[in-house]
């Protein structure tokens, strides 16, 4: 399914047909959608922090500095829901051949480094003719929606583009791409054969692939490190594609970047405290242990505190009802007199008179003598 493209600018020209129209639309391989499906978002808290790197040229002068940083953030939708995802933010600013340029980045993604909304800026302070680029990303629904505006002097052109949501799977936006190139680092390994999915420098849907260069040891002020190299290439199908390799610490910090063909590079001026994965203890088991609460000394002191409490309040209650007590005692005594084989009747019996319910004793006594038990009433049939 190809993607549905809106132009407009003050001067814009009308598209001319093209033999690269009509080629399919580029795809991600099932490489690449399994190592972007095999993201934790346990391993991913791990990559957050920031790095500063400053930009050096082929002399080795500061030209300027680059930012990145990556942390948890808080993303409301258009519905008002708040979520918690991703939120990466890189700046750079510097000169190349004594002109200015610079570039930023804000961006949301989800814990599988989809595109949920993403803002990019970047601009070269030509004297004669300065240039600017902005691009947004924006998650809608089934579809991602690439606003693009380019603006040379004065003249402005703006393009809207829709990608449905297939021909976007294993997309690596440029913000993904930053979280992506620590997580290889973390790994200390590259997808093999992977064909992800990225945007080249005129907005277009093209192949990004990376390849492991292996390790090597650079100096980085008075220390050694070393570093694992990865090359991330973007094969433009209407241009040269473009490379540049990221020089990476075993932590995901990027420890330099260079752009292949370009006479500088980004570097790290000193080592960062390296982090480590958290040795996980497992939870302490604590076996069943039987409760002799004589022995406990707490215990047994709260059990003979209410024990006192009941005697007190059991004293108090029999003082002010002697009629209990005298109750009480005629029964035992007449139980005793008796000795009766069926205690709990002849206590039914017994009691059964002061029972408000308990029917009048008739005059004249009848072999067929009543229950002493209170009959349950009988169940009211349904009209």
């Amino acid at each position: 399914m190809s993607p549905k493209v809106q132009s407009k600018g003050s001067k814009a020209k009308d598209p001319q047909p093209s033999t690269q129209e009509n080629l399919p639309p580029p795809e991600a391989n099932a490489e690449a959608i399994h190592f972007l499906n095999s993201l934790r978002q346990e391993e991913l808290l791990l990559l957050f922090f920031s790095e500063t790197l400053v930009m050096v040229s082929d002399t080795g002068e500061p030209q300027g500095e680059l930012t990145i940083e990556v942390q948890r953030g808080q993303y409301k939708d258009k519905s008002g829901v708040i979520t918690y995802v991703p939120f990466v933010h890189a700046s750079s600013r510097g000169f190349v051949d004594k002109t200015l340029c610079g570039s930023s980045l804000l961006a949301y993604l989800s814990w599988k480094l989809e595109v949920v909304k993403q803002q990019s800026q970047e601009f070269i302070k030509f004297h004669i003719l300065p240039m600017e680029q902005k691009t947004s990303l924006l998650k809608q629904d089934d579809q991602l929606l690439m606003t693009r505006m380019v603006k040379e002097g004065e003249e402005v052109k703006t393009e809207v583009t829709f990608f449905p949501r297939p021909s976007i799977e294993g997309f690596v936006s440029q913000a993904a791409n930053l979280v992506l190139l620590r997580v290889m680092a973390w790994r200390h390994t590259v997808p093999s054969n992977a064909r992800f999915l990225a945007l080249d420098t005129e907005g277009k849907l093209c192949y990004s692939t990376y390849q492991a260069l292996g390790s090597q040891t650079i100096q980085v002020g008075h220390q050694q490190v070393e570093v694992f190299i990865v090359e991330q290439t973007v094969h433009s199908e209407q241009g040269i594609p473009m490379s540049c390799q990221f020089y990476l610490l075993p932590d995901g910090h990027l420890a330099k970047r260079i752009q292949v063909g370009s006479p500088g590079c980004c570097m790290i001026t000193k080592v960062p405290i390296l982090r480590e994965e958290d040795d996980i203890e497992p939870s302490p088991v604590f076996k069943k242990k039987p409760l002799v609460w004589e022995e406990d000394l707490e215990l047994y002191s709260r059990f003979l505190d209410r024990k006192e409490e009941l005697r007190i309040s059991h004293n108090s209650y029999l003082r002010q009802h002697p009629e209990a007590q005298a109750l009480i005692s005629d029964f035992l005594l007449f139980l005793l007199l008796r000795q009766p084989a069926d205690v709990v009747t002849f206590a039914a019996e017994y009691f059964g008179p002061f029972a408000k319910r308990h029917p009048p004793t008739p005059a004249l006594r009848s072999s067929n003598r009543p229950s002493p038990f209170r009959e349950l009433e009988p169940e009211r049939s349904e009209a």
